[in-house]
């Protein structure tokens, strides 16, 4: 591309313009929320009813909503207001050999502080499929990149405690109550959630995140032409799945546990007079 004025003129290779998003400041966190109340369906609070010996099974981020606010006097930097919905699996023994599983969801909540610069810039784009001829469409709305782009990585929660507690023991001042979860994480569960004043299950929960605040930006990177793949896609076999599973190499890593010296950091030593971090919402 010689022709290119965005290239520098002591550059020897090709350069080209790229429209992504750029990373203007990013913190990642280990945050511990003790006694996090589980909202359950009919069924599950029949089950907390009957039994005290339940466990958890697994937990999997299902949603998470995000809200970005300017700062007050701080011009840059935003505050990230995060709420994540967790499905949680448990399991309750309510006789021998009788046992029943049951979903609930658990809501915790997180601040943050972050840079995102400013913006006032209107952004408005094109769409597919619309040339524009003889064609009714509205103006478009701009839209405005005064806030940044805010962006959570989480991973499924480590479930720490389960245990079912008496609301004149143990008071819930949650950060939501049940008619603030979205539809769609009510619809992860099978039945509708309630929220009543007797018994109440709770949990305690560790999550490991990274978040990070992005804004539009264009680049210029060093490119080199795209090289078509030697590779050929092989198809699997019709009608014959144990001719490609037999293709496959035997997992010797799965049955061999990995030694101390494998791990970078070596073995963790935790503090037994330490407890765990408390922060974010939970029912205190």
């Amino acid at each position: 591309m010689p022709d290119n004025r965005m290239c520098p003129p002591s550059s020897s290779k090709e350069c080209v313009c790229i429209d992504t998003y750029r990373v203007l400041d990013s913190c990642r966190d280990k945050d511990c929320f003790e006694n996090v109340k589980v909202y359950l369906t009919e069924f599950g609070e029949e089950i907390i009813d009957r039994t005290c010996n339940i466990r958890a099974k697994y937990a999997e981020v299902v949603c998470a909503y995000i809200n970005v606010n300017e700062v007050p006097f701080n011009r840059g930097f935003y505050q990230l207001n995060i709420k994540i919905y967790t499905k949680i699996t448990f399991e309750a023994c309510l006789a021998p050999r009788n046992i029943q599983e049951f979903d609930g969801i658990a809501v915790v909540e997180k601040n943050v502080i972050l840079f995102g610069s400013e913006g006032n810039v209107k952004i408005f784009k094109s769409e597919i499929g619309n040339d524009g001829f003889c064609s009714d469409i509205p103006c478009q709305a701009p839209s405005s990149s005064n806030l940044p782009m805010a962006v959570l990585e989480i991973a499924d929660p480590v479930i720490l405690d389960t245990k079912i507690v008496e609301p004149r023991v143990f008071p819930c001042c949650c950060c939501c109550c049940v008619d603030d979860i979205p539809d769609n994480v009510r619809g992860c569960v099978n039945g509708s959630l309630y929220d009543r004043d007797e018994k109440a299950l709770v949990v305690s929960l560790g999550f490991f995140s990274v978040i990070r605040i992005e804004r539009p930006a264009q680049l210029i990177i060093n490119a080199t032409e795209y090289n078509i793949p030697e590779k050929e896609c092989i198809s699997a076999p019709e009608n014959d799945p144990c001719t490609l599973f037999k293709a496959m190499s035997f997992p010797v890593n799965e049955f061999s546990p990995p030694s101390m010296n494998s791990f970078p950091h070596g073995p963790t030593c935790h503090n037994k007079n330490e407890g765990p971090r408390h922060g974010g919402c939970s029912c205190s």
